[in-house]
């Protein structure tokens, strides 16, 4: 029934990088349409203040410390989301890391393993910790914020765009893991968006007229633009719906 199509009344979000950006825009929107939030980041003061935006909505939301490049980190979080019998009905990777821009054979050893910690094993052990709960339950979605990079390498951001090929991969291979689990695994490849983390790019004049030439709608998207595609693999509506990775990128893969 189409009433029921986006309705996440219920449900428990857990979702990572939610201080801003893109992760804050997500953890509205699931809070809009019923769920109960956990927002997370590296601080609890850091989303702090979105969770408390969300209550003040008449939303459900609470703040909580995960750094995704601490295995122990995260393993604490759901240590305590376990001693109040709560299990995410759906997980959002969204926290990233993307210390260095420039020429790959200039990129530090350190800036390099940071970004594959939080970007790849970070995404790849909270996936672990979620799914073997909601495996122990009534299952979940879980979705993987990856990047247009993962398809299409950008110039000084090597690294990165390995990392987001490799989150396609992992949706892939854990998507054909879970799926007998009840458990739905996709990811989305945002484009160029105006966030604080892709300032970067938006900041400088020669690289936004470049990516202007190739994105078809010819703009950057707003953080809320992007977070629709995860409200709808999270959502009853993509129920038959996994392994798969959508782009919302005004055109730009196409």
């Amino acid at each position: 029934m189409p009433e029921v199509l986006f309705d996440l009344t219920g449900k428990t979000a857990l979702v990572s990088g939610a201080s801003r950006g893109i992760g804050a825009a997500i953890a509205h929107l699931l809070a809009a349409h019923g769920a109960r939030v956990i927002c997370t980041s590296r601080r609890e003061d850091g989303c702090r203040a979105v969770a408390d935006a969300i209550v003040q909505a008449g939303g459900q939301a609470e703040a909580h410390a995960m750094h995704v490049g601490d295995p122990v980190a995260i393993e604490a979080l759901f240590t305590q989301l376990d001693s109040r019998a709560i299990v995410p009905d759906i997980l959002v990777n969204n926290a990233a890391a993307n210390p260095y821009f420039g020429p790959a054979i200039d990129m530090s050893l350190d800036a390099y393993e940071k970004t594959v910690e939080v970007n790849l094993r970070g995404y790849f052990w909270t996936t672990v910790q979620a799914a073997r709960r909601m495996k122990a339950g009534n299952g979940g979605r879980i979705i993987n914020i990856a990047s247009v990079n993962a398809q299409r390498a950008a110039p000084g951001q090597l690294v990165y765009s390995m990392t987001k090929a490799g989150i396609v991969n992992m949706t892939e291979g854990f998507a054909k893991e879970l799926a007998g689990d009840g458990i739905h695994v996709n990811a989305v490849l945002p484009g160029l968006t105006d966030t604080r983390f892709a300032s970067a790019l938006t900041s400088n004049p020669r690289i936004l007229e470049t990516m202007m030439r190739l994105i078809p709608l010819a703009r950057v998207a707003q953080p809320d633009e992007i977070a629709p595609m995860v409200l709808f693999l999270a959502a009853p509506a993509s129920g038959y719906i996994t392994g798969a990775a959508f782009p919302v990128d005004g055109g730009y893969l196409a």
